[in-house]
């Protein structure tokens, strides 16, 4: 996850670009960096260009996608499937600001109308 938030952050980068930045958060050597990004690339998260001497990275799935399917596996393996259960669990957990309250309202709004409930 640190890579690809680099990478959305930052736009298309270097290894040493990317290591860099990971560098200030924690101890990381380059090749570990390097070999993840490999990893990355293999699974279909990155895109490399070659077309230079060092090759530049970006991120191939967007922030959306990625949170999308770890919000998906976070309701399916912790939450037995529940949506609810989640929701309910993190609005106990921390408490949402005023605006915070208004947008998750405005969601569930929609969602009714979606669903053809109101």
């Amino acid at each position: 996850m640190s890579i690809l938030v680099v990478l959305w952050e930052r736009g298309p980068s270097t290894v040493r670009t990317v290591h860099e930045q990971l560098h200030h958060q924690r101890e990381t050597g380059y090749t570990t960096t390097l070999k993840h990004m490999q990893i990355m690339l293999d699974k279909g998260w990155l895109r490399r260009d070659e077309s230079t001497r060092s090759h530049v990275y970006e991120a191939a799935v967007s922030r959306t996608q990625v949170q999308n399917q770890m919000a998906g596996r976070l309701i399916d393996s912790v939450f037995s499937g529940s949506a609810g259960g989640l929701i309910q669990r993190v609005l106990s957990s921390r408490r949402p600001s005023s605006n915070e309250l208004e947008e998750i309202q405005r969601f569930l709004d929609e969602a009714k109308r979606r669903s053809g409930r109101q």
